[in-house]
């Protein structure tokens, strides 16, 4: 042991590779190696400190004493080394060890942790075993397996795959999903029973980031067109609502998608067969977690929804407002896209389910047609699928609700056929038709329809007892989709302002009507009349006078009622006021007319009433009513 220690021994004992080509690897002397290495390298486990070499003479423990000196030096050239020492329990280290390897003052632990954890989930190459030390392997680990599986998926079948699984999160009874609209054709535009629609817009045709201060292109058509030619207006706006991806996220969604597939074909029986038994259980637990991982990025990416308001994003003249869904939320339910969507809109108070309270009655009258007095049932229920302004309903219960209510506080009164209900009544069932009818209480007395009339007393038309008749709805009173007035030398339109225009000019044309001499616009919206008034201040030709009706309410609590009506010139003071109040109140309410005069007329043909709209439109753009004039000599 001397020479060999001080390298003056023969060759056949000094050189490591020449003395274990000549040593066979009897069972004691592998014992007796690994013992003492692991001791030496600090893994001892159960390995006593102290061994007793217990041969006879000649038995070779001057043989195991050599080999453990070139054990102790690493076997430096020795071909087959784990012939003689079990390396395995050697190899790696354990966190702490990791730890403590590298640790320094200025050295942050949980930086260690963080990269370990990272370095342990992404290495191909490290062994994946149970209770494995941090130690790489010659062939490739399940993280190897799987990322070479991933590669092999056919992207059309990955793309089928995710399409699939999103129509599957954003399906419900609740609201009705069109998954990846092409285009306005793709999404109806249904009143009735038909349920508000939710747009899933495909990751591929809408790229959004974090910073959201547009209308996308695509979606902004949706929701302004309907019908195959995409040239025809959306009645019912308020109806619809979209949900987009988010494009910094759409990549990790597809990887899920990738990875749902691959671990699915190494789960095939076959495929097991090729694993060791960890791996195999290891596939098994992935592959039931990647239906979970790829849900929850589904809803993680779509996070960006959009739906009808008058609060616009930027300087877009679409009325759509915009929020996000915060990440944390669409993780909580992975699968239930829809959920979240209806969470964040209830949060909004946009949406209504069925048993949500209703809208203020008083509010519902002044923000719709209603404010002329009497509407029908249907087209006060239509008002809700068309005003951004209004909160979107699921059913008619809310709508009902919010009728009785009305009925019950004073607000209206209700009138089906030979049925009247009023306050005091008792309860009625409120109908969703043509036939039936809301009426504003101040109209009802008026027309003598309420108190009731007493028995025996005569009502206004001179009739006996009985419930005194109503007009008759007229033409587009309270139905505004339709709502075109075609009397003698007036055409009249309401609809949203660029349509309207359109149609009266249409009007005119149909009935040779060369010039105009009056058009008068009325915007219910305030933000959009103070613009109105504004703009119309540069239009040449014509005598301006401008109509004001309505208020505001303060966040204290006190109100304002107000009307105006005179020159343009007089309204500048008024609107100033206007726009500084409306700022911070917590409620307003603005019905604004502007009525230009032509003393000469203004031509229906040629481009100036496109020029005229289009100049306007870029201001206004919710609903208004048109009405034009026909110059005297042309009725």
């Amino acid at each position: 042991m001397a020479q060999l220690l001080t390298g003056t021994g023969s060759a056949e004992y000094r050189d490591p590779v020449r003395f274990f080509a000549n040593t066979y690897p009897t069972r004691g002397l592998k014992n007796l190696l690994g013992n003492v290495c692991r001791r030496l390298s600090g893994a001892s486990g159960d390995v006593a400190s102290i061994f007793r070499l217990d041969t006879s003479y000649g038995g070779g423990k001057t043989h195991g004493l050599i080999a453990l000196a070139h054990a102790a030096h690493g076997l430096d050239g020795v071909a087959n080394p784990d012939e003689f020492v079990d390396n395995e329990p050697l190899k790696g280290l354990a966190p702490n060890e990791l730890r403590y390897s590298i640790v320094g003052p200025a050295l942050d632990i949980s930086f260690v942790d963080e990269a370990c954890k990272k370095f342990v989930v992404e290495s191909a190459y490290l062994d994946d075993r149970p209770n494995a030390p941090m130690r790489f392997l010659a062939e490739a680990n399940l993280t190897q397996i799987i990322r070479r599986e991933e590669r092999n998926v056919d992207p059309e079948e990955a793309r089928a795959q995710l399409n699939d699984r999103i129509r599957s999160v954003f399906q419900g009874n609740i609201l009705e999903a069109v998954c990846f609209p092409g285009g306005p054709h793709d999404v109806l535009d249904e009143g009735g029973e038909s349920r508000p629609k939710l747009a899933v817009v495909s990751y591929d045709a809408v790229f959004l980031d974090g910073t959201v201060d547009e209308v996308p292109d695509l979606i902004e058509r949706i929701y302004s067109r309907k019908g195959s030619d995409g040239q025809s207006l959306r009645l019912f706006r308020n109806n619809l609502v979209f949900v987009a991806a988010d494009s910094s996220r759409v990549e990790e969604m597809r990887g899920k998608a990738r990875r749902l597939l691959a671990l699915r074909e190494l789960k095939k029986p076959e495929r097991l067969d090729d694993l060791a038994e960890h791996q195999q259980a290891k596939v098994r637990e992935l592959a039931g977690r990647s239906e979970h991982e790829l849900g929850t990025s589904i809803q993680q990416c779509y996070r960006h929804v959009f739906y009808p308001s008058r609060d616009r994003i930027g300087d877009s003249l679409t009325n759509l407002a915009h929020t996000a869904i915060d990440t944390p939320s669409a993780s909580h339910r992975p699968g239930a896209g829809q959920r979240q969507v209806i969470g964040v809109l209830r949060d909004l108070s946009k949406l209504r389910l069925p048993d949500d309270e209703p809208n203020s009655p008083a509010y519902v009258r002044d923000r719709t047609p209603l404010r002329k007095g009497k509407i029908t049932t249907r087209a006060l229920r239509n008002e809700f699928r068309r005003d951004p302004a209004l909160p979107i309903l699921v059913g008619d219960e809310v709508f009902k609700r919010g009728v009785r209510t009305g009925v019950e506080r004073g607000d209206y009164i209700y009138r089906s056929g030979e049925l009247l209900f009023g306050p005091g009544d008792p309860g009625a069932a409120i109908r969703v038709d043509e036939e039936s009818l809301v009426l504003t209480m101040a109209y009802a007395k008026s027309v003598g329809v309420w108190p009731r009339p007493k028995p025996g007393e005569k009502s206004d038309d001179g009739e006996g007892q009985g419930t005194p008749p109503i007009d008759p709805i007229d033409p587009g009173e309270g139905k505004p989709e339709d709502g075109d007035e075609e009397t003698p030398g007036a055409f009249q339109a309401e609809a949203p302002f660029r349509e309207a225009m359109f149609r009266v000019w249409e009007q005119a044309r149909a009935k040779g009507s060369v010039k105009i001499a009056k058009l008068e616009v009325r915007v219910f919206d305030a933000e959009e009349g103070l613009r109105l008034i504004g703009i119309v201040e540069g239009v040449r030709g014509a005598a301006k006078r401008i109509a004001l009706e309505g208020g505001y309410e303060t966040k204290a609590g006190g109100t304002l009622d107000l009307e105006y009506s005179g020159p343009l010139d007089d309204a500048g003071s008024v609107r100033e006021f206007l726009q500084s109040q409306f700022r911070a109140v917590a409620t307003k309410n603005l019905e604004a007319t502007c009525e230009l005069t032509f003393e000469d007329g203004f031509p229906t043909e040629g481009d100036e009433p496109e020029h005229l709209t289009d100049r306007l439109a870029r201001f206004v753009s919710g609903e208004a009513v048109v009405t034009a004039t026909a110059m005297e000599k042309e009725r």
